[in-house]
């Protein structure tokens, strides 16, 4: 058997080899496809800025190759995984390597703060090549437990990294842009073409870097109802603000007129123009409003 120190995972010949070994099939339904490309493996690891103090939270260990590779500059990796037939394999890449804890389980289900505190704690980061079929609640999930991590770097499918660094106006830009800001400031790291995977998935990809927030860009009065506004904006974008607001919480024109004009904010507008910090304000603005109406 091949020594792990001598394995090279971001060699397609060496991976192929490895899950013909062990009989393993890979799972579309889960995005099986993993990294073989030394150059993007580096990049992620220079955005993550790891420490020997660091702990590391990694959803989704594949056959290890980011796990080795985050093990080597943290003190410690706490792994997620959810394909249970990856054991043998993880087993053999990661033997030697003492600093590594791989969980296997659904990320969207374990009991997280518990894990943290055990593996991960007091600083941490996330850093993975996430499940491109659960872009969404995972990040939510991470985002909701933003004050136990000071960095996130995030492989995701090309075309959720352009909603999440989109700008106002576009058509990438939508309610989850603002959420993942409101939350966190956001920055591309680098284009990942499909190749760089084994096997090529059918989409190229991005890893982008989030670095949570401790407040927000503005004060906010009412966190509920700032998200509540968000999502009525958004939730129909052939509308004029006025009219989306009107429909999405329920509230005549009439109330929510004054609140627009006090925020600086014309009523004809559409939702998906407004900035991060025009939505506070609006929100701030209509609070008191709507608490009345």
């Amino acid at each position: 058997m091949r020594a792990t120190e001598a394995m090279n995972l971001t060699s397609p010949h060496v991976v192929r080899e490895l899950l013909r070994r062990h009989g393993v099939t890979l799972h579309r339904a889960l995005g099986q496809n993993f990294l073989v490309d030394a150059n993007i493996l580096r990049k992620i690891l220079d955005a993550a800025e790891l420490s020997p103090e660091t702990g590391v939270l990694e959803i989704g260990a594949g056959i290890g190759t980011l796990t080795r590779a985050l093990a080597e500059h943290a003190r410690h990796v706490l792994v997620i995984e959810l394909d249970r037939s990856l054991r043998p394999i993880l087993r053999e890449t990661l033997a030697g390597v003492e600093n590594v804890h791989v969980e296997y389980g659904d990320f969207l289900k374990v009991n997280l703060p518990a894990l943290l505190d055990a593996y991960c704690a007091p600083l941490c980061q996330v850093v993975a090549n996430i499940p491109y079929q659960i872009t969404s609640p995972l990040i939510t999930r991470l985002l909701e437990h933003k004050a136990s991590f000071t960095r996130m770097v995030l492989m995701m499918q090309k075309e959720v990294a352009e909603r999440l660094l989109a700008k106002p106006g576009t058509g990438e830009y939508g309610s989850m842009t603002v959420f993942v800001r409101y939350h966190a400031e956001v920055r591309l790291v680098t284009h990942v073409s499909r190749n760089s995977f084994l096997p090529p998935p059918k989409v190229d990809s991005a890893v982008v870097r989030l670095d949570p927030r401790a407040e927000p860009p503005l004060p906010v009065k009412d966190e509920k109802r700032f998200f509540a506004v968000v999502h009525a904006a958004f939730g129909a974008r052939r509308k004029t603000l006025l009219n989306a607001l009107s429909g999405g919480l329920g509230q005549p024109r009439e109330v929510l007129e004054p609140a627009l004009e006090r925020a600086g904010i014309d009523p004809k507008r559409r939702g998906e123009t407004l900035s991060l910090e025009e939505f506070i304000t609006l929100s701030n603005e209509l609070h008191g409003d709507l608490m009345e109406a």
